[in-house]
């Protein structure tokens, strides 16, 4: 396609009409609505027949792309208000976590090999909002995510083989390729929650990867559970490939209240 056949095609709005039908019976939507912008794009810039054929399959590229990106924010289920990790200012702690670490953190090659994340500490020092800016910068790199407080994860294991919007997430979550449990230890469970759990980290371990923000020390996790021999088997899994974080300072709530309101 030369630059005087796209210049007639570009004043051609049967052409068009019919180009944007194709594209559109070859699924490429993206490409479509936009297709006379391209080849007007196309026409102004002398575009050769590869060009003009790479900014339409680009274009639909990153359409899809965005779209995919939309549809795996709304189905991780992020709490309000979450924040990109470039917001969080580790230098506030006293100790816990680096930006050198975060940076490492954001290339995400422990995801690539199913590797968890443990941040650990007192409330308020910005765990979560970690956690779900990790998540979020995963979304963005194309990776799916579920977040789930633990409170909320304890009533979808619960009820998931009676009901069928708890059977559906617990379906998502297993298929997520990260999976964000906050705040582990802030209620109590029962023996029998304890062995929910117990099954849904051993369903996902080495296949999902799993960041857990906890108020508590590894070392308290049986009291919580109930049962120091699972609790060993549940540490061995998700230990066995983990960064552990623990979170030591002022509250970062308080001093940056504008970040969690």
């Amino acid at each position: 396609m030369n630059r005087q056949v796209m210049r007639n095609i570009g004043n051609d709005r049967i052409s068009i009409d019919r180009l944007t039908s194709l594209l559109q019976t070859f699924t490429l939507k993206h490409a479509a609505k936009v297709l006379p912008d391209l080849l007007e794009t196309a026409d102004l810039e002398g575009a050769s027949n590869k060009e003009f054929l790479l900014s339409v399959l680009e274009t639909e590229v990153v359409g899809r792309n965005e779209r995919r990106r939309k549809r795996n924010y709304s189905a991780a289920h992020f709490p309000p208000n979450i924040h990109p990790l470039e917001e969080f200012d580790p230098e506030e702690l006293e100790s816990g976590i680096t930006q050198a670490q975060i940076d490492k953190l954001k290339d995400l090659s422990w995801l690539d090999n199913g590797g968890n994340l443990v941040f650990a500490g007192p409330p308020g020092l910005g765990k979560t909002m970690v956690a779900t800016g990790i998540g979020l910068h995963a979304i963005n790199s194309g990776y799916t995510v579920c977040f789930e407080k633990m409170v909320n994860l304890v009533k979808i294991l619960d009820n998931a083989e009676t009901e069928r919007t708890a059977g559906f997430r617990l379906k998502n979550l297993k298929k997520a390729q990260l999976i964000i449990i906050d705040e582990i230890g802030y209620t109590p469970i029962s023996r029998s929650q304890a062995n929910r759990f117990f099954t849904f980290v051993s369903d996902t371990y080495e296949t999902s990867s799993i960041i857990f923000t906890t108020n508590k020390e590894i070392t308290d996790w049986a009291e919580m559970m109930g049962d120091p021999v699972l609790t060993t088997a549940l540490l061995d899994r998700i230990l066995h490939h983990a960064n552990c974080y623990s979170f030591r300072g002022e509250s970062y709530r308080l001093k940056h209240p504008d970040l969690f309101s």
